[in-house]
């Protein structure tokens, strides 16, 4: 058996060929693959991916070994491969090595103008560029609106005539690229002949004034222009003028300038000229011009703007400003016809001027007539409160005032703010609040506005509104002396100003353990002055007082102020304080009784006493009437350390007294009550435990001196003066005392003891006894003893033939003819009467002879006042004694005899005075007045009338201090 050898072969690869490559659009590629001499491979074609199959469509074509891609483009570029396959082995090829097919872009025609440059003008010829980069043996085809045209030139332009529409071009070669791509439409328009525009600066004009006429045919500079005047085929010749480009100028107008003017512009390249500019009529001023000035104020405040306005006929002026000097260099100049001055000063006031002017040369104006700008500082608001009080309460009523100092005249209105925020509602000088309270409390400032004109805002004015406010009363002294003046002072809140005061007095109101108040006749209603004296004259002042003030219109009160009291120590008439132990300093946990001792009539009484937290009423449970007018207090502490006092419901007040109470071991016993000049007064310093004290030494002390040591505990001041009037206190090895005042009470001068009294009215009434009996001797020794007689007997009744009437009448104006002695005690008269009858008809001669009977009448009567006791110093016992010594004239004899001349009567009077005392003093008073009365003479001799001796002592009543 023969051996075999088997050969393996490697597989055949695959190799792929591109024609051509790179390639361009609508060019046909083919792609030829290969695998060795065999001719029995099938192939395969791959793009991009050795595994993405190339299927045949319409522009790929598979034919044996190629692969044709017709009218290719870009998206055929890229990699491909191709790979070959033996069907009757089975077996495939390696693929060959991947091929980049390229497809360039064909080049870009593009179409322009070469000429004419800009608008193209009926009649015009353009010359169209087709240029197509990279390569020069380009074939041109050229289309309008789409239609190609009949020429086909190597030569890039054409010319056209006038046709309009959209060119465009492309290029054609025999080599590759055979083609290039279209360019883009040109569209050709043909514009209708521009018309040229006329503008002639300034005008009108003004004689000598140069003119600028400037012709204008759109943008294009291309243009030349020919000027007509009048007629538009009137050349306007360059003879004095100047043509320069677009501008026609004509120096120096005059009259004859005056007209129509055109202009026509024509191409400098081409054969064309625009339409005629319409016309334009130049008119020439006979005069040159004045410029008018004008401003928008003319007063200013600092810190403000004021606006100049000039104004000239025409337009196209530059305006020149002037201040002070119109000649002078311009303040400034400006293109508008208005210039602002802004924020001006006080210094940028005074006269202002304006000109304008143009062209090249300048032309001016006439300058303006001169116009005032005055500048003042701007006004200043002045905000016052009316009333002008730093203190305002509630529900008074405020006004406030804004005056604008400086501003003028009177067209203001106003800005009203509070704490820096508008009051909208208030426009007015005036604001006013009625009432106020407290929520109108703030910092208020004020403006005035007028126009565009602002004042200076106000400096604030700070509105305190406080709750009503109450006065407080203050009365010095609180204690009364005699004739002492006390002054009452009212105060309401130091800060507020503007008050008128009243005084009132309280009156107690028993049920309601209050008080009402009763204002003070005597001190008007009301007064400016915050304080009034209280002079003691007549009733006494003491008792309680308020005030009140007052202020505005309507008046605005105060709330009254708490009460407060003008004591007195002096027993008063009306109703005494008394207490028991009768001493001002007491020790704690001891008792003191109180009570009102009532001496008339009263709606009842209440004890009250006052300490530094208020007045108080003490008692109040039991203390209903009069007849409960005694208060105990059985264990004293400090708190009931205080003044007390009576009150009635009708306003009458107690003497007050001072109690101390102490909480010490020692007090000192002085008088509750004032003591009287001359008295003697003992003062005590008591221990708390007195009786288990050995040794009662003290030392005294006035106002803080030392003035005695007693070994016995008690000093005493035999004869009181007023220089032991002060504060008293002691001390002991026990403590020391509180403060004690002794008051004293001066006797009034003039006044003397009870038995000095009494010695006097004895004198006196025993000389007028004494005169008495001397002129009844007289008259005994004139009467022969007859008068004696009828002294001691009472005439009988006796018969008489004379008619009773007349006998009647005979006696009128005689003395009774009946002797009585009259005397009475106590309040009753002392009559001492001697009176004797009248003559029987037996002795009617002897008495004719001798005058008419002779009289003697005494009466004296004596009175004792009841005792009373004075405010100051206790009972006075007065007596006073009226001695009147008169004469008694008889009625005359109804016959006409001779009787001697009448004796001169004698009168003696005496009569009481009142002296003031101050202390228990018993006082007679007398005084004789002994007068002579000279009696009329007689028509005729008679013989003398002997003395009638009247003798009366009458009581009159002392007035009590």
């Amino acid at each position: 058996m023969s051996n075999l050898r088997y050969v393996f072969t490697a597989l055949p690869k695959a190799t792929l060929t591109v024609k051509p490559n790179p390639a361009y659009p609508g060019e046909t590629v083919t792609l030829t693959c290969s695998v060795g001499s065999d001719s029995s491979w099938s192939y395969q074609w791959y793009k991009d991916r050795n595994d993405n199959v190339v299927s045949q469509s319409v522009r790929h074509t598979e034919t044996g070994d190629t692969l044709t891609i017709s009218s290719v483009a870009e998206s055929d570029q890229g990699l491909y491969w191709c790979q070959g396959e033996n069907g009757s082995k089975s077996i495939s090829s390696i693929i060959s090595d991947p091929f980049t097919i390229t497809v360039n872009a064909l080049p870009s025609a593009s179409v322009k103008i070469v000429t004419p440059q800009g608008l193209l003008y009926p009649g015009d010829t353009v010359t169209l560029l087709c240029d197509i980069s990279n390569y020069t043996d380009w074939t041109y085809s050229w289309f309008r609106d789409n239609q190609e045209l009949p020429i086909q030139t190597r030569k890039n332009t054409i010319s056209l005539p006038h046709q309009a529409g959209q060119y465009n071009c492309d290029g054609r070669r025999s080599g590759r690229p055979q083609n290039s791509y279209g360019s883009f439409s040109l569209p050709i328009i043909i514009t209708a002949l521009p018309k040229a525009t006329l503008t002639v600066k300034p005008n009108p004009v003004f004689p000598g004034e140069t003119v600028t006429l400037t012709c204008s045919v759109g943008s294009d500079s291309s243009w030349s222009y020919q000027w007509y005047k009048d007629r538009n085929d009137n050349v306007v010749s360059q003879s004095g003028y100047s043509n320069i480009g677009v501008s026609h100028t004509i120096s120096r107008a005059g009259v004859s300038d005056q007209g129509q003017y055109w202009c026509e512009g024509n191409t400098v390249s081409r054969p064309t000229s625009s339409q005629l500019s319409d016309p334009v009529t130049l008119t020439v001023k006979d005069s040159r011009p004045t410029a008018t000035l004008s401003s928008d104020q003319a007063n200013v405040f600092t810190g403000d703007s004021v606006t100049l306005t000039c104004t000239v006929e025409s337009s196209g002026w530059e305006f020149y400003w002037y201040r002070h000097i119109p000649d002078s260099t311009p303040v400034t100049s400006t293109s508008r016809y208005s210039y602002t001055l802004s924020r001006v000063s006080v210094s940028g006031g005074g006269q202002y001027w304006c000109r304008a002017g143009r062209g090249d040369p300048v032309y001016y104006t006439l300058y303006s007539d001169p116009v005032q700008i005055n500048i003042t500082e701007i006004p200043i608001a002045v905000l016052t409160l009316q009333p002008n009080w730093t203190q305002i309460f509630i529900r008074e009523t405020v006004t406030m005032r804004c005056d604008i100092q400086g501003g003028g005249d009177t067209e203001w209105q106003y800005e009203w703010y509070k704490n820096g925020h508008p009051v909208y509602s208030i426009t007015k000088s005036e604001y006013r609040i009625s009432p106020v309270y407290m929520s109108n409390s703030g910092s208020y400032t004020c403006k005035g506005v007028k126009g565009s004109k602002i004042s200076k805002t106000s400096d604030a004015v700070q509105l305190t509104v406080s709750d009503q406010p109450k006065a407080v009363l203050s009365i010095s002294p609180q204690w009364l002396n005699p004739g002492d003046s006390v002054t009452l002072s009212c105060e309401v809140d130091k800060t507020s100003t503007g008050w008128r005061f009243s005084w009132y007095r309280t009156v107690p109101n028993l049920k309601e353990q209050s008080y009402s108040f009763q204002r003070l006749p005597e001190a008007g209603n009301g007064t400016t002055e915050d304080s009034y004296t209280l002079i003691p004259a007549g009733p006494t002042p003491t008792g309680g007082y308020v005030c009140r003030a007052g202020r505005g219109d309507p008046v605005y009160d105060t709330l009254y102020s708490e009460p407060q009291f003008l004591w007195s120590g002096d027993l008063q008439p009306s109703v005494s304080l008394r207490i028991s132990p009768n001493v001002t300093q007491h020790f704690t946990s001891k008792s003191l009784s109180l009570s009102c001792e009532e001496k008339g009539n009263s709606t009842g009484w209440r004890l009250m006493i006052y300490r530094e937290r208020g007045v108080t009423s003490k008692c109040p449970a039991t203390w209903r009437s009069i007849t409960e007018s005694t208060c105990t207090i059985t264990s004293l502490n400090t708190w009931s350390s205080g003044v007390f006092w009576c009150e009635s419901g009708s306003g009458e007040y107690s003497n007050a007294v001072n109690i101390t109470v102490n909480d010490g071991d020692v007090i000192l016993e002085s008088p509750a009550h004032p003591v009287t000049e001359g008295d003697s007064v003992t003062l005590s310093c008591t221990f708390r435990y007195q009786e288990t004290n050995l040794n009662p030494k003290a030392d005294f002390y006035k106002d803080g001196v030392l003035i005695k040591n007693e070994t016995t505990g008690e000093m005493t001041i035999p004869t009181v003066s007023m220089s032991d009037e002060g504060l008293y206190k002691c001390k002991s090895g026990q403590g020391e005392s509180p403060e004690s005042w002794v008051t004293v009470r001066v006797i009034a001068p003039g006044s003397s003891t009870s038995v000095l009294v009494g010695v006097v009215v004895g004198l006196v009434v025993a000389g007028v006894l004494l005169v008495i009996l001397l002129v009844l001797l007289w008259r005994y020794q004139n009467s022969k003893g007859s008068c004696f007689n009828r002294i001691f007997w009472p005439p009988q009744p006796q018969s008489t033939n004379q008619d009773p009437q007349q006998d009647q009448g005979s006696t009128q104006g005689q003395a009774p003819d009946t002797g009585y002695t009259h005397q009475q005690h106590g309040d009753a008269n002392i009559y001492d009467t001697i009176n004797p009858s009248d003559n029987n008809d037996n002795d009617a001669a002897g008495a004719s002879a001798a005058g008419p009977s002779h009289v003697t009448y005494a009466q004296i009567q004596l009175n004792k006042l009841d005792k009373k006791k004075k405010a100051a110093a206790g009972p006075v016992d007065v007596t006073y004694a009226e001695v009147d010594l008169q004469k008694k004239v008889k009625a005359k004899k109804k016959r006409e005899t001779a009787t001697p001349p009448e004796a001169e009567p004698v009168y003696s009077l005496v009569k009481p005075y009142t002296a003031p005392a101050a202390g228990p003093v018993d006082v007679t008073y007398a005084e004789v007045d002994l007068q002579k009365n000279v009696k009329a003479k007689k028509k005729r001799a008679t013989p003398p009338v002997a003395d009638s001796v009247y003798s009366q002592v009458k009581p009159h009543k002392a007035t009590g201090p």
